[in-house]
């Protein structure tokens, strides 16, 4: 097993939950918060943000395109620290563990950097990881292989020695194309598992 371990954000060590915000918007309707994740906010949309572009632009420009849907689309800027709900459970423990066991500890993460400085002073669980790659700062996206070989380059490491844990099967993938070990994460429990830890 390879002692780098590369840790996506997101949803591996942070909650991130923009269905809460959009669904207390939409009266609780959950299924008219995700047709609108999915057809007007949608991941195209958010990986332009995270991939460094202006925020308010973004949002003016997808305002414009979609007026009806104006305050629901201010939220994502407006109502983005409510999106992120807490630590991933067990990972905090997990990530103390593998530093003592001497894992070598990296973070990939899909992240504007208008938004990411603040969150990552807010949860310790992130400072727990001090070599790292912003996508924002980067202007480039997982899973474009480019972005992975930042990383790589920046921290002088090789992909046949790295694992990838990220909760998005399209980055994995990408990962793995590059000749990293990766491991769809499914929660603490069952990453501790693929660590055999």
């Amino acid at each position: 097993m390879t002692k780098n371990i590369i840790f996506d954000f997101g949803n591996v060590l942070v909650q991130w939950h923009p269905e809460i915000v959009y669904g207390a918007h939409f009266g609780g309707d959950e299924a008219k918060a995700w047709w609108f994740l999915r057809h007007v906010a949608d991941l195209d949309w958010r990986q332009r943000i995270d991939a460094g572009e202006d925020q308010d632009a973004c949002i003016n420009e997808l305002q414009a395109q979609y007026p009806d849907y104006k305050d629901a689309i201010a939220l994502y800027r407006d109502k983005w620290r409510e999106m992120l709900t807490g630590e991933v459970p067990g990972m905090r423990d997990l990530v103390k563990e593998l530093r003592i066991k001497s894992y070598e500890l990296y973070g990939l993460t899909n992240w504007s950097m208008e938004t990411f400085p603040e969150a990552r002073e807010r949860f310790d669980i992130l400072q727990m990881i001090d070599r790292y790659v912003v996508s924002g700062a980067e202007g480039l996206v997982k899973p474009d292989p480019r972005l992975f070989q930042v990383l790589l380059d920046r921290y002088d490491l090789r992909a046949e020695d790295c694992t990838f844990v990220d909760d998005n099967p399209a980055n994995v993938e990408a990962a793995s194309r590059m000749g990293m070990r990766g491991i769809v994460f499914t929660g603490a429990d069952n990453l501790r598992k693929e660590l055999a830890l």
